[in-house]
């Protein structure tokens, strides 16, 4: 990087001379040092699963989890620098409860991304902070539209919403896969399916360390999210893994040719 080490990456609030704030740009590469994240927004509504790297062989599963319900309505997963998903998730929920109380009604998954963006970005407006090391997809309800969404914020806080998206350090390759799919005509549980295959297509195994796969989903028919529980992720992984022996097989026969 131009600039770097020349005084202009010692805090957030000050740009360089070509117009970069490094303090941003370091939280993002954070977040491609994290696990993978995928969110998908399918025909009967959204499903967000999280590649978990295991830190130590000794770690329960349930402990330091990275998808969390926000709400009845909404949820979240993250990636990253894990200690500070511990700053956005009670955050995420005071405005939750915030808006409830306010509104007499739940908060449109929009407007919660909105302002989980603006705290993360005010943490890059301001000295003596520092930028969020983590990218946050958010999955809700809207009770007007009656549908769900997903929106993505990046570290710098900007919000998108999307149908597919991918974070993490194989965002780049698990966006290429997602892009080959009908989400359109896809539920929820072979969303999930597609999610397992593809962290596993995408992973090295002799070099990436072991992982967890945590999921959670949100239906239109309910307007709630859930936690995926485990027998459900160890099926859409079993399947997962069928698909890709199956591909390393065709892939065989035709070098046998």
């Amino acid at each position: 990087m131009s600039s770097q080490g020349s005084g202009y990456d010692l805090g957030c609030e000050m740009y360089s001379p070509d117009g970069r704030v490094f303090q941003i740009q370091y939280a993002k590469k954070a977040v491609e040092s994290g696990g993978t994240v995928i969110g998908l927004k399918c025909k009967d509504g959204v499903v967000i699963g999280v590649e978990k790297l295991i830190q130590n062989k000794l770690l329960l599963p349930n402990s330091g989890r990275m998808v969390h319900r926000i709400d009845n309505h909404t949820g979240i997963a993250y990636t990253g620098y894990g200690p500070d998903g511990r700053a956005i998730v009670p955050a995420a929920e005071s405005e939750c409860m915030n808006y409830k109380d306010f509104y007499a009604e739940n908060i449109p998954p929009h407007t919660l991304a909105g302002r989980i963006g603006a705290y993360m970005h005010a943490h890059t407006s301001y000295g003596g902070y520092r930028p969020f090391g983590l990218g946050v997809l958010v999955a809700g309800y809207d009770d007007f539209d009656k549908e769900s969404y997903l929106h993505m914020i990046n570290p710098a806080g900007v919000t998108a919403r999307f149908y597919g998206a991918a974070i993490g350090k194989g965002g780049q390759n698990a966006k290429t896969e997602i892009e080959k799919l009908d989400l359109s005509q896809m539920t929820v549980e072979e969303g999930l399916e597609h999610i397992a295959f593809t962290i596993k297509s995408i992973r090295q195994e002799e070099k990436d360390r072991p992982y967890i796969l945590e999921a959670g989903w949100i239906k239109n028919d309910t307007k709630e999210f859930v936690a995926v529980d485990s027998k459900q992720i160890a099926i859409a992984q079993e399947n997962a893994q069928k698909r890709l022996d199956a591909l390393d097989d065709d892939d065989d026969d035709m070098d046998d040719e």
